[in-house]
């Protein structure tokens, strides 16, 4: 479970996995030690499960966002590993989620633009069958963050 200092790390590292343990601690009011020591401790209880860079989509010239809702008509473990193999091939796409209901999974595919997308759509479709897709284009990001909510943990 965790206390009120713990929360309070996490979300500034949330913002900011380069922030010195000298100002964490100053931030949350407490000394290096027991700050640094609380960190190691959700370190090894798995609270973190990396550090990364968030880089300029903009600047990577991979600004458009599609969102690519598919439906299968095959819910093998055969199916279902191929696609997920198919999918890693592509680095592309950057999110894949399995949902219930009408659509069976959605990804967010990210390139510079709408032909780079369908050469992205026909690498995926030649390795693996799929029975539907429709694609959305986001025209802007509203809101787009990393951080968790911490307030059920």
């Amino acid at each position: 479970m965790l206390d009120l200092y713990d929360r309070k790390i996490l979300a500034l590292l949330q913002r900011n996995a380069e922030m010195p343990v000298a100002e964490i601690a100053a931030e949350i009011g407490l000394t290096t030690t027991p700050c640094w020591r609380r960190i190691r401790k959700l370190e090894e209880r798995g609270y973190f499960k990396r550090r990364v860079a968030l880089l300029d989509e903009e600047k990577l010239n991979v600004g458009v966002s599609v969102f690519m809702a598919i439906r299968t008509n095959q819910h093998s473990r055969a199916w279902s590993s191929a696609f997920v193999k198919a999918t890693e091939e592509i680095p592309e796409i950057v999110d894949i989620f399995r949902l219930a209901g009408e659509i069976d999974y959605m990804l967010r595919v990210v390139v510079p633009d709408i032909a780079t997308f369908d050469r992205v759509y026909q690498r995926l479709i030649q390795k693996v069958e799929i029975h539907d897709v429709s694609s959305m284009f986001a025209m802007e990001t509203i809101k787009s963050s990393t951080e968790l909510p911490l307030d059920y943990a």
